[in-house]
Formats: C-alpha cells, structure tokens, sequence
C-alpha cells in the first residue's frame, strides 16, 4: 500500500476547477496551479496561452527571426574586427550549444523564454580542464528556484525521467529580459494576463457559439403543469419541432404551447468581432505590427510600406533583444582576459536574405563607398575569395571637387610621360 497523500477538498476542487485529472504528487500538473489567473477566470499558462494564434504568432515571429541570424564572435585586430573561429566559444554561440540541440533551436528556446517568463536560464557545460564547451537550456517549467540557509539560491531541475537534480548556482546562466529593477525580468504573461485571459475566453465563447451553429437555446413554455408521461411525450415531440426549424418549416405548436430563447440574440453574435481587439492588444505588448502575425489592416502590406514595417521590426522589436543577448555573453561567458579582445555580434544583415534585389543594392553602396571589399561580400553569399584587387577597398570617383575637373593626378601624368617617351623616334647624332 503506497503513502501517496491524497488532496483535501479545496485541493480537489482547484484541480476538478481547472481540468487536472492528477494527484498531487504528478509534478506534471502543477505548472497550471502556479500561473496567473485573470480577472476573466482563465488561469494563464504558457500551453494555454500558445494555443492563441496571436499570441503563437507574434512568440516565434520574434523567437525565429533572431534564431537565424548569424552570430559570432569577433576578434579586434589592429586590422579591424574578425570572426573568431579559434575560439571555443565560435562554435557554442554559432553552431552547436549542446549534444541535442542546434544554435537554431537552442537560441529561439532562449527568446520564447525570455518573452514568456520574463527569464531564460541554461547550465554552463565544462570539460576536465574547466573550459565552457557547451549550454543547455533549463525549461522553465521543470526548473524550481529557492533560497538555503546560506541565502545563497538553490535550483532544483526535473529532468524528462522525472528525476530530480540540483544545479549549482555557479553553473547557472540567467539572462533576464525586459526588467524594471535592473535584476529581474518582467514576465508578459503576467503583465498581460487580463489581456490574454480575455481573449482565451473570447476564443472559447466563439468555439461554443459555432459548435451550437450559431443556434441559441430553446425552449417550450406550457400554461399548466404535466404529468410524468406528458413530460416524456413531449420530450419526444421536441426533436421533430428541432428538425422543422433547422430546414426551415414552420412547428405546429398545440395547447397553448409557446416557444422561446436562451441565450444571446444574432446582434450579441458581434462578440466574435472583440477578438480583432484582442489580437491588436496582444501584438501591443510584444511590440509587433499586427499585420506581420497576419491580422490585415487598411495600411499598406507591400512594396514601400512592408520595407517600411521590416526596418520598424528591427529597430524597435528585434534590436532590443539582440543587444540585450550579445551583452549577456560578453558579461558572462567571456573570460575577464578575452572580454578585451573578443565580443559577440548578431548579424543583422541575414534579414537580406529573402531579398535578392535588396541585398544587391546594399552590397553596391558598400563595396562602391570603400566600406566593404569584393572578397568581404562574398564571403557573405558563401562564395570562395578571389583574392588579389578583390580584397582591396575600392571607390566610385565619379564625384571630384569642382576645381579638379580637367587635372590629371600624377601617376596619370607619369604614365603619359612615358607613353610620349616611347612614341618619339631617337634623333640619329652627327658623325
């Protein structure tokens, strides 16, 4: 006979409240006990919550687009910066943070995390020497955090076979998002749990109005009361006055029989139109044009005007996050000696990608302002060096100051000088 505690009433009516058919020692249920309910009554939870297409939307909109740009580590040289492919670090940012998981996947686990939960946390990976060779994310909702009697905190992590470990904090990287005391991030799902709360309901509201097909309910109202055997009869009757008014008949009602509604009325229908509402509101707390979770407006979605959206994402959606990531390497996973030298970077010019005629355009100014050399560009399209004048910065001197125009320079003059000096005929000498 085992010692499970089993739950007391009030612990049985939360669980039955919100739909866990678990025991209170499943772990696995009480992450929807420890979210935060809102004034609507749905309890907020990350699953819940993702299952709202807005806000799935707009989570990987921003947890993706950073996942795919390129990030590295460069090196300050005393000819300008390199990507630093000897060192270790290179290939955790870049490639590979751990054994199960691409810098792809690694890193958009890192982003949804700090969006949702206001925090994403990883434990350092060393090898015999102590040197970092890898990260491994922590799910946020297997990872418990207390304080011992030292004060010092104390995380507890279920893994996937439901045992328990303890991290040492020493091993624990913490990367907060956005935060109002400079140490803590402020999680979106609490800061907007009416927000999100409502709209859940909304969406559930609207699944059980198409579920009825948009029917609300009937009913039967008789002037005397019946016998048992009247009930039953008429009960049975009432599927076949159903059936005539969903093909449209007319029902013969008989003895003083009327018939009526519950529930809303077609004008209380337009509740379906609160959740456009509710999608601009959740693109309002994650910083993101509605449009790009494909909630259209009147606004322009092409040519100039989505160029237009694309450098507003990036300015005041996506630069915040990547500054906020690149600094937290710097601060914590480089070495006091190699914060001098080294520093992490994501490449926004990845977003070019998709655009061929945009990358061009950029490539040109670069490479035509002495900025960026052939070579340089096409090492970016993944192309081998040609060396020679392609590594060499070149400029366009269409533009000259006005009082230069007609002045030759002087390896122009020498090289007509020589030109001269090659076309004249020797003058034979007197004999």
């Amino acid at each position: 006979m085992g010692n499970k505690k089993k739950p007391n009433g009030l612990q049985r009516l939360a669980l039955k409240a919100l739909g866990i058919p678990l025991s209170l020692t499943d772990p696995s249920g009480w992450p929807a006990l420890s979210g935060n309910v809102s004034t609507s009554g749905v309890v907020i939870t990350t699953d819940k919550m993702l299952q709202l297409s807005a806000f799935w939307a707009g989570v990987r909109l921003i947890a993706e687009t950073i996942a795919t740009l390129p990030l590295n580590i460069y090196e300050r040289t005393s000819a300008g910066k390199r990507v630093a492919t000897n060192h270790p670090l290179q290939m955790v940012v870049h490639d590979q943070p751990n054994p199960d998981a691409t810098a792809a996947v690694y890193w958009e686990s890192v982003i949804a995390a700090m969006l949702m939960r206001g925090v994403a946390r990883s434990e350092y990976m060393y090898n015999g020497r102590g040197d970092l060779i890898g990260l491994d994310f922590l799910h946020p909702d297997r990872l418990a955090v207390t304080r011992g009697a030292d004060g010092k905190k104390v995380y507890r992590y279920t893994m996937e076979n439901g045992l328990q470990r303890v991290i040492p904090e020493s091993r624990i990287w913490s990367i907060p998002g956005f935060s109002i005391d400079g140490k803590h991030g402020y999680s979106v799902l609490a800061a907007a749990a009416n927000v999100l709360g409502t709209a859940t309901a909304a969406e559930d509201t609207a699944a059980k109005m198409f579920r009825a097909g948009l029917r609300p309910t009937r009913f039967l109202k008789l002037k005397q009361w019946l016998t048992r055997q009247q009930r039953e009869d008429y009960r049975a009757s009432i599927e076949a006055v159903k059936n005539s008014l969903d093909t449209g008949d007319v029902p013969v009602l008989e003895g003083d029989m009327d018939f009526g509604t519950i529930g809303f009325n077609p004008g209380e229908a337009e509740l379906l139109a609160s959740r456009e509402f509710s999608v601009e509101d959740i693109a309002r707390f994650l910083r993101i044009d509605p449009a790009m979770i494909g909630h259209g407006g009147k606004d322009s979605n092409w040519g100039t005007g989505l160029e237009q959206k694309m450098l507003w994402f990036l300015t005041f959606t996506l630069a915040p996050w990547l500054r906020r990531l690149e600094q937290s390497i710097r601060k914590d996973l480089l070495s006091p000696a190699d914060k001098v030298r080294f520093y992490a970077k994501f490449s926004v010019e990845g977003l070019l990608r998709a655009d061929s005629a945009a990358r061009a355009a950029f490539y040109s100014v670069m490479v035509n302002n002495g900025i960026l050399t052939r070579d340089e560009v096409r090492e970016l399209e993944d192309r081998e060096p040609m060396g020679g004048n392609a590594a060499v910065l070149t400029v366009q001197t269409a533009l000259a100051p006005l009082d230069s125009l007609g002045q030759s320079d002087d390896a122009s003059k020498l090289r007509a000088a020589l030109l001269s000096f090659m076309r004249e005929p020797e003058e034979p000498t007197a004999g």
